[in-house]
């Protein structure tokens, strides 16, 4: 059965005081003016998955002005055949919180359940912006398939900043560096293996689909020399390098100094120096290649959150698109500015008209067509 959510409900989040929308399975359509609040719809759903949603923002960030009582999601999903409620909120801008089944949980355990992937207009400089945007795409795609490898990131940051800090301090002692570069060399490996995997089960799903959106080639790239392979090769290039680390004053080996790098298969061109068109056909092609693999991994393809998903798309790639979306039995949450861009979608969505008057959000059902 699709991963799908059955409703979903917002409370003081952003520009919605309280916002319910009742679901199925079939995608989704937030239509209306710029700044209405359709993104923040959105980017909602993308909190019911692990990490800061689509924007980044801080808890903080995401509360209702004026009245910064803290916000509230709750929803209603089908994953894998059970029905689950997931529940996260920020009370006065602390940290955010989860409750699965109305037990306390993780947000590693809300990557086990909800599969969430996500293309929004920032990401269309994807291949011309600095590595670390590419990185962040990359990483997402990787915890789609292992939620876990949110928890290999977070020890690998925070062994590398202890280190990074013994280097700032100028501290040479052999014994501390070599237990953090282990801590480094053992969680870098875990990072490695899973984007080099998740590189091979997109690019294996792009192959095997007859799709109207270029196949993109995928490699991993490091911004000095080879990505040492294998725990033991890392931990001791890591050690060898610390006197060029001191000197640099941070650490220059790594699954942080990778990039990935993509071309236009079909034109041998690499992505950077695509078209904007181009590029952003890419990304659609990517986005629906993870979750076909999804798809065959897990038995369900994820929920895909395309924000302005329409721009740069023309009107036979748009409806391909769409049809591309309900074959694969998606639920994709879809925002543009008018009714109209989504008019191939027909009864094979559910349409809502988001509005905004005098700092009250409004989301009415509508139909397509």
């Amino acid at each position: 059965m699709a991963l799908h959510l059955t409703e979903l409900t917002l409370s003081h989040f952003r520009s919605h005081k309280r916002v319910r929308l009742p679901l199925d399975r079939r995608p989704v359509v937030l239509f209306g003016n710029n700044g209405a609040g359709k993104t923040n719809i959105i980017e909602a759903v993308s909190l019911l998955s692990p990490g800061r949603g689509l924007r980044r923002a801080s808890a903080e960030e995401m509360t209702r002005r004026p009245e910064a009582l803290g916000w509230k999601i709750r929803g209603g999903l089908v994953s894998l055949g059970q029905g689950h409620e997931i529940e996260t909120w920020s009370e006065g801008g602390q940290a955010r919180q989860v409750r699965i089944d109305g037990k306390t949980a993780s947000q590693t355990a809300l990557g086990r359940i909800a599969r969430v992937l996500w293309l929004v207009p920032a990401m269309d400089r994807l291949w011309i912006e600095a590595a670390d945007g590419r990185r962040r795409f990359l990483d997402r795609m990787v915890l789609s398939f292992d939620p876990g490898h949110a928890d290999a990131a977070l020890a690998y940051d925070k062994a590398m900043r202890d280190r990074n800090r013994l280097i700032r301090d100028e501290i040479r002692d052999p014994a501390w560096f070599a237990a953090l570069e282990a801590q480094m060399a053992e969680a870098g490996h875990r990072i490695h293996a899973g984007r080099q995997q998740a590189l091979d089960l997109v690019q294996a799903a792009q192959e095997r689909a007859e799709t109207a959106f270029p196949v993109a080639r995928l490699q991993l790239v490091q911004s000095e020399g080879e990505m040492p392979e294998g725990e033991d090769a890392l931990r001791e290039a890591l050690a060898r390098s610390r006197s060029r680390d001191m000197a640099a004053g941070r650490a220059l080996v790594g699954p942080h100094r990778t990039d990935l790098q993509g071309t236009y298969a079909a034109k041998g061109v690499d992505a950077r120096e695509c078209s904007t068109g181009e590029q952003k056909a890419l990304l659609v092609s990517l986005i629906l290649a993870n979750a076909r693999a999804l798809a065959d991994r897990i038995g369900a393809p994820p929920l895909l959150l395309l924000d302005e998903v329409s721009a740069h798309l023309d009107m036979h790639r748009r409806a391909a698109l769409y049809d591309e979306i309900c074959a694969l039995g998606a639920q994709a949450w879809m925002t543009g500015t008018g009714a109209e861009l989504f008019a191939e979608l027909g009864d094979r969505a559910r349409a809502f008209d988001v509005s905004e008057a005098a700092g009250e959000s409004a989301v009415a059902e509508r139909e397509l067509g």
